[in-house]
């Protein structure tokens, strides 16, 4: 054989990689709204960066009749490229070759470009598009899914771990994306369920389609599983170069410093009005962090689910912050069940990767209720309180307006070791509301009174003035600050350039016991 032979053969054998399932099954994923697992890839990586790694995998099984049916790649296209110039591996699961299902070969593949990952000290992105496991191959492949999971636990708090969901993602293939950093998930074209409609219609004799069982709008909104529900494709892998954009590249980096032209010392006097004068007005949280961070942009994380706690990345002087907010529009700010898991499971995040927080604080409480009580508000709020009091990340907070008993200690409070802590004027720290206080204090002498309701509320009145307050807080040093609002970017700037150097530990241990 001649060297063009043999490099003609080279040739054929990556065309043959690269039509993956085939012509036929290419024009049946784009016809479903899909793309292919390269298409995907071209999109998601800078111009020419890609770099395959095993190309021309096949399958080693010979069980029902499968040694007949060999594919280069054998389902899945990993390698490694660049987002924003920056290093990162890669997995993207090609549904055109046995529906993307993840056997002995694919699944050392994925771990492969994990381990690689790990080593390099380097983000990995997952593109899933698969039917699950390869049944021809029985426990094996469960075998390969269990490798993958370990990966991802081992890679958890080392690099940032990313996932998409671009396809079916079922059973045990679910929980590889559950164990990474953030899920993104396109609208009618991808879901991820433990059980499928049919196995659900068959045991509990309920009728659920898969896009309501499992789809975007559901894990984005009612399960808080997915972080990001994009409307296609496209912008479900603009959505993950922009993420890249806030975060390190491990967790013994700092995050990516932008640089800005927006003043550090900017003033912005509509924050002088934004707080209500009612204690009980609502007003959106937002207007006060868009217009804090660099070129008033936020990009926001978890918006749909629990929407009474705001999360999401921005950048002060450059800097990339993570923020946790209160949203008074919602639920009056209160902190619930959904709240607490969606705000510890963003503030450890950070923690891992050395990305600042900065929290803006208006809570009246816990939500009340005997939903909220029996479906284990205490053990759930305190991960958030846990996630709080073990960053030792630099911690900043603004105290806006209620800062109420416990909820005013869970939210980044000095006493667990917030580095800086502001209030607004308009802040009121207390343990609890002035009505809820009277109640208390003044019940009996509410009875005797003339004209009970005159009297509580001038009691009202005056614990509001007394208490109601950031002052008694700021006398004790558990406020740093009081500032006025249109100092807020001025002061937090200054702070988290002050803080750049901050060391910080916990005790050493093996790990501490996250109250699951």
């Amino acid at each position: 054989m001649s060297h063009q032979d043999r490099f003609d053969e080279l040739h054929r054998r990556h065309a043959e990689a690269e039509l993956a399932g085939g012509e036929e099954r290419i024009r049946r994923q784009h016809k479903a709204g899909k793309k292919t697992a390269r298409e995907r890839l071209e999109i998601l990586l800078d111009a020419g960066s890609f770099s395959e790694i095993d190309k021309l995998v096949v399958h080693q099984s010979h069980d029902f009749d499968m040694a007949a049916q060999r594919t280069p790649g054998d389902g899945v296209v990993t390698g490694s490229g660049r987002i924003h110039g920056r290093p990162v591996f890669v997995f993207a699961q090609d549904f055109t070759v046995f529906g993307g299902s993840l056997s002995e070969a694919h699944a050392r593949k994925i771990c492969k470009i994990m381990d690689l990952a790990v080593k390099t000290g380097a983000p990995i992105i997952g593109l899933n598009d698969s039917g699950g496991a390869r049944i021809q191959e029985g426990v094996v492949s469960l075998a390969g899914y269990a490798d993958v999971f370990l990966r991802n636990t081992l890679a958890s708090g080392v690099v940032p771990q990313i996932s998409a969901i671009m396809g079916p993602c079922a059973g045990g293939a679910v929980y590889s994306p559950a164990l990474t950093d953030f899920i993104l998930m396109v609208k009618n074209t991808s879901y991820m369920f433990v059980t499928g409609p049919d196995v659900i219609r068959a045991v509990t004799h309920e009728a659920v389609s898969a896009e309501d069982l499992g789809g975007a709008r559901t894990h984005s909104t009612t399960s808080g599983v997915a972080h990001f529900a994009a409307d296609s494709e496209e912008e479900c892998l603009a959505l993950i170069r922009e993420l890249m954009t806030f975060l390190p590249q491990n967790n013994l980096e700092e995050p990516p410093r932008r640089p800005t032209r927006d003043p550090i010392d900017r003033r912005d006097e509509s924050l002088q009005s934004i707080v209500p004068d009612q204690p009980n007005k609502p007003y959106d949280m937002l207007d006060i962090i868009r217009t804090v961070l660099d070129e008033h942009y936020f990009f926001e994380v978890h918006a749909g689910f629990a929407p009474n706690l705001i999360v999401g990345f921005g950048r002060l002087g450059g800097r990339p912050v993570g923020i946790v907010a209160n949203q008074p529009a919602h639920l009056a700010g209160c902190l619930d069940i959904n709240a607490s898991l969606k705000g510890a499971r963003f503030v450890r995040f950070c923690d891992c990767f050395n990305i600042p927080l900065v929290t803006f604080e208006d809570v009246p409480g816990f939500l009340p209720g005997t939903t909220q009580e029996f479906g284990g508000i205490i053990k759930h709020g305190a991960k958030l309180l846990y996630a709080f009091c073990e960053a030792t990340v630099p911690k900043l907070t603004v105290i806006t307006r209620k800062a109420y008993g416990g909820a005013y200690c869970v939210m980044s409070s000095k006493h667990i070791r917030g580095d800086a802590n502001f209030a607004y004027p308009t802040a009121e720290i207390a343990v609890m509301g002035p009505e809820g206080a009277v109640n208390i204090l003044y019940r009996r002498e509410a009875e005797q009174a003339g004209d009970p309701t005159s009297f509580k509320a001038e009691k009202a009145r005056e614990y509001r003035e007394m208490l109601a307050t950031p002052y008694v807080a700021a006398e004790h040093g558990y406020i740093d600050e009081v500032i006025e609002p249109r100092d807020t970017r001025a002061r937090l700037c200054e702070v988290l350039d002050l803080l750049r150097s901050k060391r910080d530990s916990n005790p050493p241990k093996k790990h501490g016991n996250l109250p699951l």
